[in-house]
């Protein structure tokens, strides 16, 4: 028979023991309960908002480049489009509006479209010459917990308010008065432009909460309806408040330049890198999704473009080469931080042949004189991908798929709702403010200024000496 382990002699001892070690280790045991509780009590409190350096500087390599898309890159792309007369009159335009959008957003416009007010169409005055704002201010990001400075916010989305309306002149390109693309940049982006932003991007907008959508909120990841949609109706209805070129149709008007257009054409698909990507706020893999459909959507339009010219016209142009990589980068634009890699080239393809029919068919069978496509291209791009968006989100074609209970329906109504909300206030805004802008200093030059080109006329200067 086996000896016990323990004895009544050897649990009493062990007993005594135990009760010594307790009470010589009484406060250790109190000071590790107190621990355990203050971490059960910092487990339970939300986490404390952190600024990552990583985030701060990807955003502000972001905000330069998409300021590089207008400054130079969009200004060359219209400027080699026109004649090399009115060549420096584009450049002119693009660099104002670039200094007036900017001042105006310092001054009301960050207010207005993200203010802070809870009305569904505008931001309010709480941020009037940016009140409140310091460099401890922070802005959200898509991360709890995680923000961005909000100086940093303020000027990306500068950027962003800088470059829609310089996309507009394009419409009415070599024959608009210097004057006019002043006040009417200032009426429009304060009446049209920053209550669009506040309804997509604002968590208090319209569009963004669906209001008109079943509850379901518009995907936009960078602006196809903000950006691209805005400024194609806005140039639409410029184009026809404004008028056709003298000598449509009778002179040559051929770019003087498709050097100068390429190579801002490849500018402005550098820049869109940080358009897209940076809409994403931080330096996260859906920046990097963000940045290959921004590859892959503008390869798929161009390469699309350039097969269609050469089954229509029996050549591929610069030209078209250009219209594509454009209008692949405006149509992957509201989609980009949401469809897979596959799902762009075939979006980007898609947009590209609408543009191409819209620019070369509808265009001369209506007789509207947008003289660089800006409503072709950005406008019909914009709306194109603004419902492939709904359509190419779905998992099953590649993408990170809908948000709880969305369907695809669901999704591709809300994207349709957005595009009508944005069309309709952009389409009447846009009428109204062409309106003032000719009652106050017309719009167009005379006949024989506009013979001689608005670059002496206007800036006493010329591109070109020879």
């Amino acid at each position: 028979m086996m000896r016990p382990f323990f004895n009544a002699r050897t649990l009493a001892a062990t007993g005594l023991g135990l009760g010594a070690l307790a009470l010589a280790c009484h406060p250790a045991l109190a000071q590790d309960a107190q621990a355990t509780a203050s971490a059960a009590t910092d487990a339970a409190a939300p986490a404390a908002s952190t600024v990552d350096k990583g985030d701060v500087a990807w955003m502000m390599t972001a905000t330069l480049l998409v300021l590089f898309m207008t400054m130079p890159g969009l200004a060359l792309f219209y400027g080699g489009l026109v004649r090399a007369k009115n060549m420096l009159s584009i450049l002119m335009q693009c660099t104002i509006i670039t200094g007036v959008v900017m001042i105006v957003w310092t001054l009301w416009g960050y207010s207005f479209a993200f203010g802070g007010g809870t009305s569904y169409f505008w931001g309010g005055f709480g941020k009037l010459f940016l009140a409140g704002v310091t460099t401890d201010s922070k802005s959200a990001t898509f991360t709890d917990g995680v923000e961005i400075p909000e100086y940093l916010f303020i000027v990306f989305q500068m950027t962003f308010a800088v470059i829609t309306p310089a996309l507009i002149v394009g419409a009415f390109a070599e024959r608009i008065k210097f004057s006019a693309v002043v006040v009417f940049t200032i009426l429009w982006v304060t009446f049209v432009y920053f209550p669009v932003a506040h309804m997509v991007w604002d968590g208090s907008g319209l569009i963004f909460n669906g209001v008109l959508s079943g509850g379901v909120g518009a995907l936009d990841f960078a602006g196809g309806t903000v950006v691209h949609i805005n400024a194609g109706i806005a140039a639409l209805i410029g184009c026809m408040f404004v008028g056709k070129r003298t000598g449509l149709g009778k002179d040559i008007m051929a770019p003087h330049s498709m050097t100068l257009t390429m190579v801002g054409a490849s500018i402005l698909w550098v820049g869109w890198f940080g358009f897209n990507a940076g809409s994403n706020l931080e330096s996260t893999s859906a920046a990097v999704l963000a940045m290959i459909n921004t590859f892959t959507a503008t390869a798929g339009a161009l390469v699309a473009w350039c097969v269609i010219e050469s089954m229509m016209r029996g050549k591929a142009s610069m030209l078209g080469a250009a219209s594509g990589i454009v209008a692949g980068l405006v149509a992957v634009t509201p989609a980009c931080g949401t469809i897979g890699p596959v799902g762009a080239i075939v979006l980007g393809a898609i947009a590209s042949c609408i543009c191409y029919f819209f620019v070369s068919v509808v265009k001369n069978a209506l007789k509207y004189d947008d003289s660089l496509d800006v409503f072709g291209v950005h406008g019909i791009g914009g709306i194109v991908g603004a419902i492939g968006t709904g359509i190419f989100t779905s998992t099953s074609l590649g993408g990170i798929g809908y948000a709880e209970g969305v369907t695809m329906a669901g999704q591709v109504w809300a994207q349709i709702v957005a595009v009508l909300i944005t069309v309709v206030w952009c389409g009447i805004g846009s009428a109204i403010f062409f309106a003032i802008t000719k009652a106050l200093v017309g719009l167009r030059p005379t006949m024989e200024e506009e013979r001689e080109g608005l670059d002496l006329i206007y800036h006493g200067e010329a591109a070109y000496h020879s």
